[in-house]
């Protein structure tokens, strides 16, 4: 019989990539909302797409083990000041995020990647 073995870290290669996930971020963006205006009716959709599109691309990097969850916020942009933070409870050697902004005059977008190992 072999004895179980448990893997509790990634290595370096299967660790969360989070400089390519915030280009692959950068450019659904890009893609998705160059010279839209804001109409509130549309950012239902452009909030499901928009996440949908990261977290596939993010799931066909084929990280093993880590879950990826996805937070995409859109408004409209009046030249008002928008904050946003998140706090999270996970481990700092094995869990990452990324995220990019999209900033036009008529509107703004912030897409997060969430990508937590699962021991």
């Amino acid at each position: 019989g072999g004895e179980a073995t448990y893997k509790l870290r990634p290595t370096f290669k299967e660790k969360f990539p989070s400089a390519t996930v915030k280009e692959m971020i950068h450019k659904i963006l890009i893609d998705k909302l160059s010279g839209q205006t804001y109409h509130a009716e549309n950012t239902a959709n452009w909030t499901k797409e928009i996440a949908d599109e990261v977290r596939l691309q993010a799931k066909g990097l084929e990280l093993p083990r880590y879950k990826v969850f996805v937070n995409v916020v859109v408004g409209e942009n009046r030249g008002q000041a928008v904050r946003m933070g998140c706090k999270c409870f996970w481990d700092n050697d094995t869990d990452c995020y990324a995220s990019d902004t999209f900033v036009s005059d008529k509107l703004y977008c912030v897409a997060t990647c969430f990508g937590v190992y699962f021991y």
